[in-house]
């Protein structure tokens, strides 16, 4: 199951154990459950700290139990955790032998600290990039605290199971045997939602913090980028993200950064993060911001008020808040929402196997995923609002060459219907002839580009018809001291290496913008 590679991997990690773990499967006669044996046993035969057995009564098999020596309770996985969850296996055999996670220590204490008892289940695929943060976080909970019980399911090996449960799109979190959660969410995540008085904690502690000279709100590229360029003036830089990475997170490959090859959304995410805190500056993650409020004078503070009640000030703010995918905003579209209705076909994608679904959008982001669903489904339908497809000549010849997919253009998608909580198909109007039509298909993947998070931002600054912020070519904004950069600008081409740079020349002039305003006496006061 293991190349040679793996397996050289996977035994350095395992001399990290400080302790004996089990790997207790629960197994019958068939083929999938051949597969984990042989996996378990190849893991077992690279440390003497592992020991495997087939003891395991599940009513899941095959499934297996990783425990600590002496017990049968700890993290389960009812799969085979190979691809994008190989790494989340590794995690849990090092934490449940005892190496300590990379996370916060008020995050630990605050999962031992959790009143109650949670029994989670994560439904997950195999090729789900947003899936591994959801399986680490809870499997982290369930080691640290035994009140929490955490299981992975695999939705392509439990079909039956997904089906029941309606569970169209990945991850699905599931709590005590209701719905809890849907897509990606770490550990602070899940753990504030569970820890309803931290909230209040959080917004305090925030308030208390001492005004920054630069004050970044979004954590994607450009935030990142602003955050590096401008701790590298010696100043006091904070970053409030709501997600730090932003939307790469959600970013299967990226192969057009330059001088990285090729990498993933999550890697590259985590690499931003880790140079950003490098510089030692102050990350605040899962942090909202809901109102921007401008300084009374020059060279006062600008505040920034969080949606949870914390407001965080500063000599000097950039805007970096990104972008989010847009909505087709059509009857039954947040009713069938991850019943159906879905924007991620990695992520999606297996859950339809065998099935007829449909893409919304002909640029390069629906082609490709009409192109990768192909290979997974019955059949796609790709409607294109447009007279002909957006994409790049390459992806467009690619897709016309497979058999189970059909292009259909000028198709304005106006309805998408169902029963039963479940997406049965949807109707478009074909505006070559104004007749109204309707296509059969149990799953829709919608990629029709990105709307910008600026929202609350509304009435305080200038937008654009479009909602972007709108910038002059030094990231300036309309209100002195207050800079904009990244995916929710008018700067055109949204891309990441557009928005590290643009992110960059917002902290030059941030720190331009500090060293030329003298500071009003109420800052030092």
């Amino acid at each position: 199951m293991l190349d040679d590679a793996m397996k050289s991997q996977l035994q350095a990690y395992l001399t990290k154990l400080q302790r004996p773990i089990r790997l207790i499967a629960s197994l019958d006669g068939g083929e999938r459950s051949a597969e984990l044996r042989e996996l378990l046993q190849e893991i077992a035969g690279l440390s003497d700290q592992v020991r495997y057995d087939e003891s395991g009564s599940d009513a899941r098999k095959p499934s297996f139990v990783i425990a600590r020596d002496g017990e049968t309770t700890g993290v389960r996985f009812a799969a085979i955790p190979l691809g994008h969850e190989f790494t989340s296996l590794v995690l849990a055999l090092l934490w449940t032998g005892g190496h300590p996670p990379k996370v916060e220590p008020e995050v630990i204490e605050q999962i031992r600290n959790l009143d109650g008892e949670f029994k989670f289940e994560v439904y997950m695929s195999l090729t789900c990039h947003n899936c591994p943060d959801v399986v680490q976080a809870v499997s982290l909970m369930s080691i640290v605290n035994p009140r929490v019980q955490a299981t992975i399911v695999d939705g392509g090996l439990y079909q039956s199971e997904v089906d029941e449960r309606q569970i169209m799109a990945v991850p699905a979190t599931w709590l005590n045997g209701k719905m809890f959660a849907s897509g990606r969410m770490t550990v602070e995540e899940i753990v504030a939602k569970l820890d309803v008085k931290s909230e209040q904690r959080e917004a305090a502690k925030l308030s208390a913090k001492d005004p920054y000279d630069v004050l970044i709100v979004g954590g994607g590229p450009a935030g990142a980028a602003a955050a590096v360029y401008a701790a590298r003036k010696g100043i006091r830089v904070g970053v409030a993200a709501e997600r730090f990475g932003g939307q790469v997170n959600d970013t299967l490959a990226i192969e057009n950064y330059i001088s990285v090859l090729e990498t993933e959304g999550p890697k590259f995410a985590a690499a931003l993060e880790a140079q950003v805190r490098h510089y030692e500056v102050d990350i605040m993650n899962l942090q909202r911001a809901d109102k921007l409020v401008p300084a009374a004078q020059a060279g006062g503070l600008t505040e920034v008020h969080m949606a949870n009640g914390g407001v965080l000030k500063a000599r000097s703010v950039i805007l970096s808040t990104g972008a989010r995918w847009r909505n087709v905003n059509v009857p039954g579209e947040q009713e069938f929402k991850n019943k159906g209705v879905a924007y991620c076909p990695h992520c999606d994608g297996p859950l339809f196997k065998g099935k007829k679904v449909a893409v919304i959008g002909g640029g390069n982001s629906g082609v490709e995923a009409a192109i990768d669903l192909a290979g997974i489904v019955e059949h796609v339908t790709l409607l294109e609002f447009g007279d002909q497809l957006k994409a790049d000549a390459v992806l467009v010849s690619k897709l016309k060459s497979l058999p189970n997919v059909q292009i259909i253009t000028q198709a304005q998608t106006t309805e998408f219907s169902g029963a039963g909580g479940k997406l049965a198909g949807l109707d478009y109007l074909d505006r070559a002839t104004g007749e109204k039509k309707h296509v059969d298909v149990e799953g829709v993947f919608v990629q029709i580009g990105l709307v910008p998070n600026t929202e609350w931002l509304k009435g305080t600054l200038e937008l654009s018809k479009f909602g972007e912020i709108v910038v002059d070519a030094k990231g300036h904004t309309s209100l002195p001291g207050v800079f904009a950069a990244g995916d929710c600008t008018t700067v055109p081409y949204k891309q990441i290496v557009i928005a590290a740079g643009e992110g960059a020349k917002a902290a030059l002039s941030a720190f331009d913008h500090l060293i030329r305003t003298p500071v009003h006496e109420a800052v030092t006061a």
